[in-house]
């Protein structure tokens, strides 16, 4: 795309500001009015039943051009009407969940094995190798305006995608001492939606969302005496509890917990073996997780007494360098990591004991995601292959399980204590599903 096109891109992203601020004050007001709403009855899922696989898609990412496409990761959107897939061939994928004409989910069990069970709702093409990427905290699809997610990849600036129509809406730019275009690492949007983080080599420079073009603040991660964190940021979150703090992860084995307002640095955390690849708050905000490549562990830490590590869990990872994702649960009572064994694996947080584990896929599973509010997952598989998939290579054609995207349904129950009427799941939750994807969350 050239300056002309982009320059057209800031001037119309400019002129959204009004309405993403009234999606903006929207939301917040009904936040301050759901307080006296009934509470929504959270699912408490059975991981000791295995998970029901209700959609899967691997044929899509099957390409003539590029034969060694893989996932690098899938999320589900902050309103959970749909998922984000990113491959290596520089493409995200947006799959809306389906519904039939009752308003519950569709069901394609019956479709063939060899097809995906339904075609994405958007293809975006990139320009170069996907860094990272993240939904924009407030999107809703009932408000267009809010419909998008950012990314960032090599050689290239930030980009703001609208997640309706496909079409890049602006894009954020940093330079380097040359006046050249530097990518960063690492990209997440603050909590209040308002600005975006991003991480580069030493520095995070921080981009407000309503000012597309060059202008940022910038925030070196080591002190002038060289204390703090070295090395090239690359994972970024935020604290859910609201108390202001962020956390950044970065390639030097390391973890620094910074104040949002003013990127001061609090404390470093050292104790992974690899590079840290993927950092995490619990939802009360008292713990991180965190994980790194090479590395069989995620540690667990309480930000409030940061001398040790509290427990550690294990996941299958040692040999690959991969970013393999992990995520917490609505409810907050547990977390799912994939790994280099093809098994997604659950882990109690207030104990860091394993709890269950099921197949995903035959290869790497590097990305899994919890629905936001309903008890289903998504994860995403595949890893680099080192030579060429062709007819003559019949041990080397992968399969459908290899290089793909499956949706879980877990069976749930609902405790008394945040129901608004007992429930119980079936042998797979997936009857109860349909009727719980008719309510609002």
């Amino acid at each position: 795309m050239g300056e002309e096109a982009l320059e057209q891109q800031l001037i119309s992203a400019s002129m959204e500001e009004d309405a993403v601020d009234a999606a903006t004050e929207a939301v917040e007001e009904t936040t301050e009015k759901q307080p006296s709403e009934e509470p929504y009855p959270w699912p408490v899922i059975q991981y000791d039943v295995p998970p029901y696989r209700t959609y899967h898609f691997f044929n899509h990412f099957k390409t003539p051009s590029n034969p060694n496409n893989f996932l690098k990761g899938v999320k589900w959107s902050p309103d959970g009407s749909g998922f984000l897939t990113c491959s290596d061939d520089n493409t995200f994928c947006l799959y809306t969940l389906p519904y039939d004409e009752s308003g519950g989910l569709a069901d394609f069990s019956s479709s063939a094995a060899d097809t995906d069970s339904y075609a994405a709702s958007l293809v975006m093409s990139d320009g170069e190798s996907v860094y990272d990427y993240c939904w924009y905290p407030y999107m809703s699809s009932s408000s267009p305006e809010t419909c998008v997610f950012a990314s960032t990849t090599r050689d290239h600036p930030i980009h703001l995608w609208d997640a309706t129509t496909g079409q890049l809406r602006c894009t954020y730019r940093a330079y380097d001492a040359m006046d050249e275009i530097t990518a960063a690492f690492s990209i997440a949007f603050n909590p209040a939606g308002t600005k975006i983080f991003a991480g580069y080599n030493k520095s995070v420079r921080i981009f407000d969302i309503h000012r597309p073009g060059r202008d940022f603040t910038q925030h070196s991660t080591l002190q002038g005496n060289k204390e703090g964190q070295s090395g090239i940021i690359s994972s970024i979150a935020f604290c859910p509890s609201h108390s202001g703090l962020l956390a950044t992860g970065s390639y030097s084995q390391t973890t620094a917990i910074h104040r949002e307002d003013n990127m001061e640095l609090l404390y470093v955390l050292h104790g992974q073996e690899g590079g840290v690849t993927h950092v995490q708050f619990s939802k009360d905000g008292n713990y991180l997780y965190t994980g790194g490549r090479k590395d069989p562990y995620i540690l667990c830490w309480d930000i409030r007494k940061t001398v040790d590590i509290v427990y550690k869990m294990y996941r299958s990872s040692e040999t690959t360098n991969q970013r393999i994702y992990f995520d917490i649960e609505p409810r907050g009572h547990h977390l799912g990591s994939g790994g280099q064994d093809g098994s997604v694996h659950i882990y109690n947080l207030q104990t860091g004991q394993w709890v269950s584990s099921f197949r995903a896929a035959s290869d790497t599973v590097n990305g899994f995601s919890f629905h936001p509010f309903l008890p289903m997952a998504a994860s995403s598989s595949g890893h680099r292959r080192f030579g060429v998939l062709d007819d003559s290579h019949e041990d080397m054609l992968l399969t459908g399980d290899e290089n793909c995207v499956s949706v879980w349904s877990f069976s749930y129950s609902v405790s008394l204590e945040n129901a608004v009427s007992p429930n119980s799941g079936g042998s797979n939750g997936k009857s109860e599903l349909d009727e719980d994807l008719r309510q609002e969350p």
